[in-house]
């Protein structure tokens, strides 16, 4: 049955991605369309501006260059001499003497022949100055140039031309209503597509925020399921990833859990059941009660047994990375072998050792010791009466400098051995092969756990198979230390 997401509290809508894009994404098709909008037509008006200061200077140049042939003016002469030019796009031509007496005049609306130009224009031009405006008004393009004629030095009076265009103006109208249809229809799409796009990014955050909320509840079997090959599926694929992991994880620890509690509660349960015996029985004799109370001890150590293997794991679980040292493995070997000494006399049990020299790994002398010893011990305990326990230590280097320099440890007994189905459990934590047998012997399942999670911290590996005899032989690998090792 598929799980559905859980649902958080909802986000404000001023506070969510959705509305942050759409705001950025129209603050951008805003400030695009005010320039689309405001750029052209300025230019359009620029160059306009300059088409007209060119076409009337050109027209005030020539002018003032016929009149500019005589002494004097006189508005006969004006009129007769510019009869004779054609001047063309331009609404109004004035002519002025030197005191702004209005000699020549085209307008028919306001003619100021025989008047004074008021015009600042024709002032500034009477000073000597080449003058020109242009300005759009009114729907309408409104230039003015003013030029003086300048006889030898002397200013004989002012041309001043006026020109009114509309139809420019109507162009650069149109051109301006189209861009503003244009800019409509764009920025209604690229809304569009920001909503569109905003939605969809949003959406996608949202299936991962769900998931989070989901997972964060206890649901490790929960996946995202997201398409494309984008940066979001890439998260959504770490995403089941660690949702993978942690779920592999809480099953281990459940299992582990449950596992310890199990192992805890049977030699508890011993105790109980001796102690009850005990209590329950007033008449027991002596040598009853001794062998109850030896019984309840042996559980006691087995209880001490089983929790001081956990206390080991769990600090190798959650200990900081530690400071490691050159250690030489055939000291400590040696040392491990003379512990187990006794026990395997006991059991009837030989030794029989080949260790090489030289052999230095980098590690902590304790989690060398915790691998000897765990696979030493258990190939005593689990080993037959009369039989022998190989231990080598050899360096193998390899083929290249890649290959890398290596210390071997291997550990053989002459025992039953492990069945082939069982060869890749024994690692696990609380895991027998023969459940009666360890118990007997001891055993709390967990020190072969030890001896795996103490080889990975040193960098090293551990592989287990059966002898081609009878038996079982552990092989561990070191990367071996030498003087350049950083």
């Amino acid at each position: 049955m598929a799980q559905r997401p859980r649902k958080g509290p909802r986000v404000p809508f001023g506070h969510s991605l959705q509305t942050k894009f759409m705001l950025s994404y129209g603050a951008i098709i805003l400030a695009l369309v005010l320039f689309l909008n405001t750029y052209p037509i300025l230019i359009s008006q620029n160059m306009v501006f300059q088409s007209k200061q060119d076409s009337l200077w050109r027209q005030a140049d020539i002018i003032t260059s016929t009149l500019a042939g005589r002494e004097s003016l006189t508005a006969e002469g004006v009129e007769a001499t510019l009869s004779l030019l054609s001047v063309t796009g331009v609404d109004r031509l004035m002519v002025t003497g030197p005191d702004g007496l209005v000699l020549y005049d085209t307008s028919e609306v306001d003619n100021a022949r025989g008047k004074y130009a008021l015009l600042w224009e024709v002032v500034s031009a009477l000073e000597g100055n080449d003058v020109f405006q242009s300005e759009y008004r009114d729907r309408a393009f409104r230039s003015r140039a003013a030029a003086p004629i300048v006889y030898r030095g002397m200013t004989l009076g002012a041309v001043y031309l006026y020109e009114y265009d509309g139809e420019q103006a109507e162009l650069l109208l149109d051109f301006q209503t189209n861009l503003l249809r244009i800019s409509a229809v764009v920025c209604v799409a690229a809304l569009l597509f920001s909503v569109a796009l905003s939605k969809a990014i949003t959406r996608r955050v949202g299936i991962l925020l769900r998931g989070i909320r989901t997972v964060r509840e206890g649901e490790y079997s929960y996946r995202v399921s997201m398409s494309g090959a984008d940066e979001l599926s890439r998260l959504a694929d770490e995403f089941n990833e660690l949702t993978g992991r942690l779920q592999t994880t809480e099953e281990v620890r459940r299992r582990f859990v449950s596992d310890a509690s199990h192992e805890l509660k049977t030699p508890l349960a011993s105790i109980r059941l001796l102690t009850d015996s005990i209590l329950q029985n007033d008449g027991m004799d002596t040598d009853t009660v001794r062998d109850f109370v030896s019984d309840i001890g042996s559980e006691a150590e087995r209880l001490t047994r089983i929790t001081e293997k956990l206390l080991t794991l769990t600090r190798m679980d959650a200990a900081p990375p530690r400071a490691l040292t050159p250690v030489d493995l055939r000291q400590v070997i040696l040392r491990v072998e003379h512990m187990l000494l006794p026990l395997a006399q006991q059991e009837k049990i030989a030794f029989r050792l080949d260790l090489a020299e030289g052999c230095q790994v980098c590690s902590t002398e304790d989690d060398l010791y915790q691998i000897a010893f765990n696979l030493m011990e258990n190939a005593v305990k689990y080993n037959l009466p009369g039989g022998e326990v190989l231990v080598s230590l050899f360096r193998r280097r390899g083929r290249t400098a890649v290959e890398g320099d290596w210390v071997i440890l291997r550990v053989e007994d002459t025992g039953v051995g492990i069945p082939e189905e069982d060869l890749p459990k024994i690692f696990d934590r609380f895991y027998r092969v023969d459940k009666a047998r360890s118990r007997a012997a001891g055993g709390t399942g967990l020190g072969l756990s030890i001896v795996r999670d103490a080889v990975r911290q040193s960098g090293g590996q551990i592989e287990v198979r059966r002898r081609a005899g009878e038996g079982t032989c552990f092989e561990v690998t070191f990367p071996r230390w030498k003087e350049d090792t950083p």
